[in-house]
């Protein structure tokens, strides 16, 4: 094994192990810090592909403004934190739709990428020109709902924080 298959085997332990630490964590907030780890380590595999603009891409706006967001959401809302007031007992059901999610994903995308198209995935330059010309020619519509999105995330936040304060 080279040096890259080290590394990406060791991003890959460390995101799945902190992506479990996400969803099992008893503090809210705790569980953000978890994200911002499963994130960077997403950020490495993009490295280690050659994509260095699409790596800092990922921890600029999903480490930098997603989970700052998300933070900034917490505490502003003043939501409960703690794992004793979001817990119940419907854990077993939230396992259920998880495999059935994860099942029905992977069942839809098991032909989407073949094996013979793998040399394409190699062969793709990662240059800023490039990705530029297909997030604002054909994915202009999806770029433009998600930036719609965190406006109205962020909207939502500043009203609720604000009718606390009245």
């Amino acid at each position: 094994m080279s040096a890259q298959e080290y590394a990406f085997c060791v991003l890959a332990v460390v995101g799945c192990l902190s992506a479990v630490a996400v969803v099992s964590a008893r503090n809210v907030v705790h569980a953000a810090l978890y994200l911002v780890v499963t994130l960077l380590s997403v950020s490495g595999v993009y490295l280690l592909l050659g994509a260095e603009f699409v790596a800092w891409v990922q921890v600029l706006i999903y480490v930098g403004a997603i989970v700052i967001l998300f933070l900034f959401g917490l505490m502003l809302t003043k939501a409960p934190i703690g794992r004793d007031t979001l817990d119940n007992q419907q854990r077993w059901l939230g396992v259920v739709v998880g495999a059935g999610v994860f099942a029905g994903l992977a069942f839809l995308i098991q032909d989407a990428f073949p094996v013979q198209d793998a040399e394409a995935f190699r062969t793709f330059s990662g240059d800023t020109a490039a990705i530029g010309g297909a997030i604002f020619s054909d994915f202009v519509l999806p770029f433009e709902a998600v930036s719609f999105l965190l406006l109205a995330a962020l909207i939502g936040a500043i009203v609720l924080a604000r009718k606390d304060d009245a």
